[in-house]
């Protein structure tokens, strides 16, 4: 979930310089919006002060970039951030974009840094350059999801679109596996997405869990309540109507859906009485609400899945789909410190027994047990990580 948040100004001094002496290229494929993966970006950042950063496009505004990373870093990006109205397009730009990572001149630049889930990783890099690449995911829409992707593409002249869109992704794939040989090391964000990795591109992956804002999120003083809540965007792969479909079957529990998006009507629709549409919320309601819920349901297969994490900040168990990185970042009950309940399969039926398995051990689920296990994804955390791993591999 893309939350609408202050930009708070990057911290100084949060961390050691990464490299002392060198000049640092980091690299990244656009900046339309603050979200996961821009934190990612600006953690990268405060680990090497004074580096450049390479993106396809840029859409914030000159201040608000200039206080989330810092003074000292530029934006530089590509010719196709200058198109007219391309922020309404620009993801269909994908074999333009490909060109377009590859015209950077990193050549001044000792060390490349790149943070990727689709393009950063193909810059070009000699010899004598180290190219780390954080991987928050293979482009899923060229690999494991391209069928589904190519599923969606209707309207008129839907059977020719199709077909354009299967020999772009064939396109792409050949780029894609071509540029993954030249990265020196890879990192990914979760045990999942290193097997990803290898999957597709036969490398292996040292994983660095990316960084969640947990000094936001913390318990509250207000009394839980007796209802639940979900936090997403309204897309098909998130799966909230699934999990309204299971309160519908769980009359006696309350559920709270906090996001906006596509599928809102159809959802809204199928709600029971027992389920409360909130749509888009300000942050701190967001906050207000993971620290009065009894738990947060999320029934994604995500990469990482920071909400989660989130919640659990707050000292709010999580009933969350057992494989994938949630998989990675909640511990089931039956386990010590556990901090929620999976449920193994996208089914209406299996969330229905995940909850009903909540309900009935959840007094073994401790409050101070979800902080703690959050506390480890925090900020500082990756920031340690990330700047000993690039260490060990320049020195």
């Amino acid at each position: 979930m893309k939350h609408s948040v202050p930009v708070a100004a990057a911290p100084q001094g949060a961390a050691e310089a990464l490299i002392r002496g060198e000049r640092v290229a980091l690299v990244h494929d656009w900046i339309p919006l603050i979200a996961g993966a821009e934190r990612v970006l600006q953690q990268m950042a405060n680990c090497a002060p004074g580096s450049d950063i390479f993106t396809l496009f840029n859409f914030l505004p000159e201040e608000t970039a200039r206080n989330f990373f810092g003074a000292d870093h530029r934006i530089i990006t590509s010719g196709l951030n200058d198109l007219p109205l391309v922020e309404q397009y620009y993801r269909f730009l994908l074999l333009q974009s490909t060109r377009a990572i590859e015209a950077f001149d990193l050549s001044e630049h000792d060390v490349v840094l790149s943070s990727s889930a689709a393009l950063a990783k193909g810059v070009i890099t000699g010899p004598g350059q180290l190219h780390v690449s954080y991987v928050h995911s293979p482009a899923r829409y060229a690999w494991d999801l391209t069928h589904e992707y190519i599923a969606t593409v209707g309207g008129k002249l839907g059977g020719l679109k199709r077909a354009v869109a299967r020999e772009m992704m064939h396109r792409f794939r050949l780029w894609d596996m071509r540029t993954a040989q030249s990265v020196d090391h890879y990192l990914a964000n979760s045990q999942f997405i290193a097997r990803r990795i290898w999957k597709i591109y036969r490398r292996e992956a040292q994983v660095i869990y990316p960084p969640v804002n947990t000094g936001d999120f913390v318990p509250g003083t207000a009394a839980r309540g007796d209802h639940f809540v979900t936090a997403s965007r309204l897309v098909p792969y998130k799966r909230v109507e699934m999990i309204v479909e299971a309160f519908n079957r769980r009359p006696d529990l309350r559920l709270r859906v906090i996001g906006d998006g596509p599928d809102m009507k159809k959802i809204r629709q199928l709600a029971g009485p027992n389920v409360e549409m909130l749509g888009h919320v300000p942050f701190g309601q967001v906050i207000g609400e993971f620290q009065t819920a009894r738990a947060l349901v999320f029934a994604a297969l995500e990469d990482f899945g920071i909400v989660p994490v989130e919640a659990q900040a707050c000292g709010t168990p999580v009933i969350c789909l057992g494989k994938g990185g949630t998989a990675e970042t909640v511990r089931p009950l039956g386990n010590s410190g556990a901090t929620g309940v999976w449920f193994e399969d996208q089914t209406v039926e299996s969330l229905v027994g995940a909850i009903d398995r909540f309900v009935e051990g959840e007094s073994d689920i401790r409050s101070e047990d979800c902080i703690v296990n959050a506390a480890s994804f925090g900020e500082e955390r990756f920031r340690q990580q990330y700047s000993e791993c690039v260490n060990s591999l320049i020195s």
